[in-house]
């Protein structure tokens, strides 16, 4: 499933860039999947906890692959635009908004609160191993054979992703909690865990602020590709890829330090990723960007990872599809971080516009250093 969304990411991302050649309507095809996760996103999670959360899983993954295949098919028959996009956009986001929930509380049901972080580790680990080698298939895949053939590869491998879920074995003592109170009694009783949860109150809102600013230049990439280094699709799936190896090294070095630091390290992760975009926004050139995209990786891993483990730890079994689906409304509102940043680089170039959003999250990351101790000394 991974490996279709980061091929999708960029094939969308640079077919949308080649039809209308305006980061802003990049930016708002991106923006797309924000209103979805937003307003579905609190459903999803409580769904995810009263109901069968590997069928909700494989229900999603079966949405993901039939609309890429008709993607692709429109691609073929002449008819895609940047509309169409931008409602494959949205249809996704609502897809996420109830696989993404139940698919992170699964975790801890198969692998039990002791191996939780190296499961998360590990999960992120084979992630980003999907970042590293999918953007650079599907770069070359546009290039020399268009866009189409990359949606039908995704639509493959969405129907490949619901046939493996299917050998996920579930414990045999875990149940779908029976609820028969309405919903929005559900959301309420989860938004009230969280407001009376200090720590995980603050871990949500260092997913928020650090996603909303680091985020955006991955959906932005095709910008600096084509106007910056003035270079292809193909080109493009090797920077991602080179993020992707970042990401798996700091993936596999989080799996091996257990729980020393990690609160520290989340911090330091988001001061990493502020580096690297300041690096991306004052050196133009291809090359360099290749090596940046190591570190953008390594911070990329230990910000999503390491906060993800952290808020699961401290959530009872029975909230945490309600809280993930609260740190899902993140990738929510990173499009909405994409929009205004599109237009900006529209305006002020890219260079500037991503200088900006480095400034910002170095700002965000020492006001977390300075003020949260007991982040700081979170194990």
């Amino acid at each position: 499933m991974m490996g279709g969304m980061q091929m999708q990411m960029l094939a969308r991302g640079y077919l949308v860039y080649d039809i209308t050649g305006s980061a802003g309507r990049l930016g708002l095809v991106a923006a797309g999947s924000a209103i979805p996760m937003l307003t579905l996103a609190l459903f999803g999670g409580a769904i995810a906890d009263r109901m069968d959360r590997k069928l909700i899983i494989q229900l999603g993954q079966t949405i993901g692959a039939v609309l890429a295949l008709a993607v692709a098919l429109m691609i073929i028959a002449g008819y895609v635009t940047w509309q169409l996009l931008f409602l494959a956009s949205v249809i996704q986001g609502a897809m996420f908004a109830f696989m993404m929930p139940a698919r992170q509380a699964i975790i801890p049901q198969l692998v039990g609160k002791k191996n939780l972080s190296n499961a998360m580790a590990l999960n992120a680990a084979a992630m980003s191993a999907m970042t590293l080698t999918a953007p650079a298939v599907a770069g070359g895949l546009y290039a020399f054979a268009g866009p189409h053939n990359v949606y039908f590869v995704i639509a493959v491998l969405g129907g490949l992703s619901v046939v493996f879920t299917t050998f996920v074995k579930m414990p045999e003592n875990v149940e779908a909690v029976k609820s028969k109170r309405p919903v929005m009694s559900d959301i309420g009783e989860g938004l009230v865990y969280i407001w009376h949860s200090p720590i995980v109150r603050i871990l949500l809102v260092m997913g928020l602020a650090t996603t909303l600013l680091a985020m955006p230049f991955r959906f932005l990439m095709p910008v600096f590709v084509v106007d910056v280094y003035r270079l292809g699709p193909d080109s493009m799936g090797l920077l991602v890829a080179v993020m992707g190896g970042g990401s798996l090294v700091g993936s596999l070095f989080i799996a091996t330090i257990g729980q020393w630091r990690r609160g520290l390290l989340l911090i330091l992760g988001s001061f990493a990723s502020a580096i690297a975009l300041f690096l991306l926004a004052i050196f133009p050139f291809y090359f360099a960007a290749a090596a940046i995209m190591l570190l953008l990786g390594l911070g990329d891993a230990g910000r999503r990872t390491i906060n993800q483990s952290l808020i699961m730890e401290e959530v009872e079994d029975r909230y945490r599809g309600r809280v993930m689906s609260v740190f899902m409304m993140n990738f929510g509102l990173m499009p909405l971080g994409v929009l205004p940043t599109g237009f900006l680089i529209d305006y002020l170039g890219p260079q500037f516009a991503i200088g900006i959003l480095a400034v910002l999250l170095f700002g965000v990351s020492a006001y977390m250093l300075i003020t949260q101790k007991q982040l700081r000394e979170m194990s």
